[in-house]
């Protein structure tokens, strides 16, 4: 059984034991979150929501909260000397294991 969830404006899909990595929620870590905006449950039978299933919930628990690896933005414009500018930037994220879908 798998269900597709929308957290961060994004849409995921998820089934029971998976890991997977979403935009940072105020969780902290071993508690639980629960996911209520499922879009779609699927199994023997797709079942889509308009937008949303009723009565559909994912619970998944908080493993840890961290920042991805650094990116670097680097803007310049060609022949002009001064206007280069150098910018790094680190998404945080938070990692959860999918414990049930309902």
């Amino acid at each position: 059984m798998y269900a597709v969830i929308e957290t961060g404006g994004k849409q995921l899909r998820v089934e029971e034991g998976q890991e997977i990595f979403v935009e940072k929620l105020d969780v902290e870590e071993g508690k639980q979150v629960t996911f209520e905006n499922v879009v779609a449950l699927g199994g023997d039978k797709l079942k889509l929501g308009t937008p949303y299933v009723k009565g559909a919930k994912v619970t998944c628990k908080v493993l840890k909260q961290g920042k991805e690896k650094k990116v670097v933005i680097f803007k310049y414009k060609a022949k002009k000397g001064s206007t280069r500018r150098k910018q790094g930037h680190r998404q945080p994220y938070t990692k959860l294991l999918v414990q049930s879908i309902a």
